[in-house]
């Protein structure tokens, strides 16, 4: 046993700012893999229309079908984590996949002008990434808890930073890979798609060198390897518990409503990557000091405001608390929702009786993306930390699965709102909504979000009796 304290494994571990230094390896391996997934999702409706030459509404199906399947693998690639490989293999594994899925697109971009080659890359490539992030997405963040002891205060603190690692990877990601495959020429989009691999690359090699050293318990033990037999029969054990109180079942119920509304929430926010490109493209004017923004740069405004805001509602949240006016869960959910029907009300202002020819000022796409952020920064955060604390804990995992399962249902629903962006003299209907122009087409993504909004405010204080003291 080693007496010497300078080369305490614990003291070796802490970094400057009292966290372990494990911490930031997992925040630089999430930041590069969120800059691959972010960097692709930049590019890819704008790859699909202008290179590709789909139309709006196969690209749009084709986008929302992608993200929706990227929130389902995690329930593959988590149950495989905790029964056979554990997560530092899972996490190898998904970023390997994920950077050959960047490479099948950088060739599918490569012979954008032939459909015989690009088709099967194309496809080839978006599976490889579906898949790899199934295996990485649901491994990396469960193993930042893990850094500490259960009852160490630094485990919010470090959520955060964590959380800072995913949006330093969106912000940057749009900017990086929109450089040099956004520029206006079909032939670039395969450099924008390579960029991203190299980031997935990138953190690859961090974890690989440093997991070992770094990614430890306290004590200095591994985190992450194969479960052990005793893990998994343990597993087992929970199965044969009591039957659910009625208490439970309530909370339960809660997730199930919760998730409803959430489906709505980001079925109208993950619009960025879809119709709002199309909208960044086509009518925004992009010209600043004599440049032209790519489109896909503005997908970095959602993740700039979160960097800068968030502590902002951090400390709004905290204020609030000791004056004993924080919301509730369920009623900072509802405010979510209307501040996104805000910002699409205050976008369909800017395209009101504006002519299709007509591009209008990058201010109105800013503005409505400073607002969606403000409804994300009350919704997202307190998301997965309510599912954690309503969930029984032998249905934790499953309870986390149904949460999934709405962010899929979104992301897919995205997509079949993204196909009704209106095309010049071209009339769709949406359930009765007539869609001519960008002011009918927001205005519907407002009342759908203002509606779901509406309804959570007239229910959240029966919600929150069904929590029973959760909040």
């Amino acid at each position: 046993m080693n007496q010497n304290p300078s080369h305490s494994p614990v003291l070796e571990q802490k970094a400057a700012t009292g966290h372990p230094k494990g911490l930031y390896v997992l925040f630089g391996t999430e930041m590069w893999e969120r800059f691959s997934y972010y960097g692709n999702r930049a590019l890819l409706t704008l790859f699909l229309t202008k290179a590709l030459l789909f139309d709006k509404q196969a690209a749009s199906a084709l986008y929302g079908n992608y993200t929706s399947l990227v929130y389902l693998t995690p329930l593959i690639g988590g149950y495989v984590a905790d029964r056979y490989w554990g997560n530092r293999r899972s996490i190898m594994v998904g970023g390997i996949l994920m950077a050959i899925g960047q490479l099948l697109m950088f060739f599918s971009g490569h012979y954008y002008s032939d459909p015989a080659m690009f088709t099967p890359f194309l496809y080839a490539g978006l599976g490889f990434l579906i898949l790899g992030n199934g295996f990485f997405k649901p491994n990396i963040s469960t193993m930042v808890g893990q850094l500490y002891e259960p009852q160490d205060s630094r485990k919010d603190s470090a959520y955060t930073i964590f959380y800072m690692g995913i949006n330093l990877g969106a912000f940057i990601a749009p900017l990086a890979c929109g450089l040099v495959g956004d520029t206006g020429s079909a032939a670039d989009f395969k450099w924008g798609f390579l960029v991203a691999g190299v980031g997935m690359v990138l953190g690859l090699i961090m974890f690989h060198f440093l997991k070992d050293r770094y990614i430890v318990t306290p004590d200095g033990a591994a985190i992450g390897g194969k479960p052990t037999q005793a893990a998994k029969s343990a597993d087992g054990t929970v199965k044969k518990d009591a039957p659910l109180t009625s208490i439970e079942i309530q909370r339960i119920a809660v997730i199930f409503i919760l998730s409803f509304f959430v489906v709505f929430f980001w079925a109208a926010f993950e619009q960025a990557g879809a119709s709002l490109n199309f909208f960044a493209e086509e009518q925004t004017n992009r010209v600043l000091f004599g440049y032209t923004i790519p489109a896909s740069w503005f997908q970095s405004v959602n993740a700039f405001f979160v960097i800068s805001c968030a502590p902002l509602f951090a400390m709004l949240w905290t204020y609030l608390g000791k004056k004993g006016i924080e919301p509730s869960s369920p009623l900072k959910m509802a405010i979510g929702l209307l501040l996104l029907s805000v910002g699409y009300l205050y976008i369909a202002f800017g395209v009101k009786d504006v002519a299709s020819t007509t591009k209008v000022s990058m201010m109105w796409l800013v503005g409505m993306y400073a607002m969606h952020t403000f409804g994300e920064l009350c919704l997202s955060p307190i998301g997965l930390s309510m599912v954690n604390k309503l969930a029984p804990a032998k249905f934790a995992s499953l309870m986390m699965a149904v949460w999934f399962l709405a962010n899929a249902a979104a992301n897919k629903f995205a997509g079949v709102l993204s196909g009704y962006y209106p095309e010049p003299g071209k009339v769709t209907e949406f359930f009765g909504f007539a869609i001519n122009n960008l002011n009918d087409f927001f205005m519907l993504l407002m009342f759908m979000s203002l509606g779901a909004a509406g309804v959570l405010f007239l229910i959240y204080k029966a919600i929150i009796k069904m929590m029973h003291g959760v909040h």
